[in-house]
């Protein structure tokens, strides 16, 4: 068989997709922002086996430990982006079908992105070497306002069931214009689609054998989409609602009270600090780009003060790119936040402590104490600056190599002949 150089290029970097073995690894003299309790100026942190054994400012290395010296650096949780595509498409402006939507009417909130998740795309050893290391792939919506599951993956790993920190989790709903598309161009019909199908798989929970029997009257959506619905209407599943205006916003807290047993998210939500305090109230976080600033028809409002109003009020704050080739972004984005208003602290759990919590993987991931998860970035510097790099990205305690598939090409073809 005849080896291309380009298959050259693929092979070697897939040799790079299994990270190093894992060892004791000690930490020593570094900033280290736990998430969890004060900033420790001159701490170490110890992890072996893929958990954290030790964080603190007097704590020993262990005998036989690899010492990585942190005078200078800051140690942080490995990010998390809360809203992504990557592993669904590679070319992002490729004419062919990509894994991140069906067009198909018979599968809407049964879709889920699990089984179409490449773990060999190339999109992630360049988002975890500057710092990622979990990341939350959503859904977009395809032939319905409900565009299916979503999961949360951490960026190693050869087999999607080596990748999964939390499937599902959540449904997700697109309102406001874009789901206009999908109820006739009217955004108060893709609400009431969105209202009949949460009844629909509420009462079919609730009378799944008298369905089953033909005792019990037709539903707007099949089986497997009932089945997806019902963790949803029972509370189990949050649902994330992609919309922007304030007005739609409301419109989606009203479902709200109406179905109490939602755990609403709102994704996108640019509109979100004009009723930052129904927000509050309602308890429901949001998870958002900081950077964005250009208007338009349905968000008139946005603003780069946007992540500062929404702290300053109350609302529970997240961050994400909604991008898939640039989620290694997520830090420029929290620094552009601070740069407007928001505490550099509260940013920066916006993309660790936070979004762990809200995807319910914060037994596990999101701060660093003793038993969880060894997700650890050691950087240069401020992680928000950007002339910061990631000198060093663990993910459950083994460390990413810093081969990408753009720095194979680089050296392929630094000299030519």
């Amino acid at each position: 068989m005849r080896v291309t150089p380009t298959a050259t290029v693929l092979l070697t970097l897939a040799a790079f997709a299994s990270p190093v073995t894992a060892q004791t690894v000690a930490i020593t003299n570094a900033q280290i922002h736990t998430m969890a309790g004060p900033t420790i100026e001159r701490g170490t942190i110890v992890f072996r086996d893929g958990r954290i054994m030790e964080v603190g400012a007097s704590v020993t290395p262990p005998q036989g430990a690899r010492i990585i010296d942190g005078n200078g650096k800051v140690v942080t949780p490995g990010l998390i982006d809360s809203h992504t595509t990557m592993g669904l498409v590679e070319i992002g402006l490729s004419a062919g079908p990509t894994a991140e939507s069906t067009s198909s009417p018979r599968l809407t909130a049964a879709y889920d992105v699990v089984d179409a998740i490449d773990p060999a795309t190339t999109l992630i050893p360049i988002n975890r070497i500057e710092g990622i290391t979990r990341a939350v792939v959503a859904p977009q919506p395809g032939s319905s306002i409900i565009a299916g599951r979503g999961a949360v993956i951490g960026l190693a790993g050869e087999r999607v069931t080596d990748m999964l920190s939390r499937s599902p989790n959540a449904m997700y709903v697109t309102l406001g214009e874009s789901g206009a598309r999908f109820a006739g161009g009217s955004r108060e019909a893709a609400v009431l689609l969105l209202r009949e199908a949460l009844t629909d798989a509420r009462d079919f929970a609730a009378n799944r054998a008298a369905w089953q029997e033909n005792r019990r009257r037709d539903y707007a959506l099949g089986r497997l989409d009932l089945e997806a619905l019902a963790p949803v209407v029972q509370g189990e599943l949050a649902l994330a609602v992609n919309v922007h205006r304030a007005s739609d916003i409301l419109a989606v807290l009203r479902l709200g009270e109406d179905f109490p047993e939602l755990r609403l998210i709102l994704t996108g939500a640019t509109e979100a600090w004009k009723v930052a305090s129904d927000l509050v109230a309602a308890e429901v976080p949001v998870v958002i780009d900081p950077l964005q600033n250009i208007p338009g028809m349905e968000n008139s409002g946005v603003t780069l003060e946007h992540a500062a109003r929404l702290h300053d009020a109350g609302v529970t704050v997240v961050f994400a790119t909604f991008d898939a080739h640039n989620s290694r972004n997520l830090k420029q984005r929290a620094g552009n936040a601070v740069a407007y208003g928001m505490p550099h602290e509260a940013a920066l759990r916006a993309v660790t402590s936070v979004p762990a919590t809200i995807w319910g993987i914060a037994d596990r991931y999101g701060t660093l104490e003793a038993g969880k998860d060894a997700d650890v970035v050691v950087w240069s510097g401020d992680p928000f600056e950007l002339n910061t790099a990631a000198e060093h990205v663990f993910i459950s305690g083994r460390e990413m190599p810093e081969m990408t598939r753009q720095k194979m090409l680089l050296e392929k073809y630094r000299t030519l002949r």
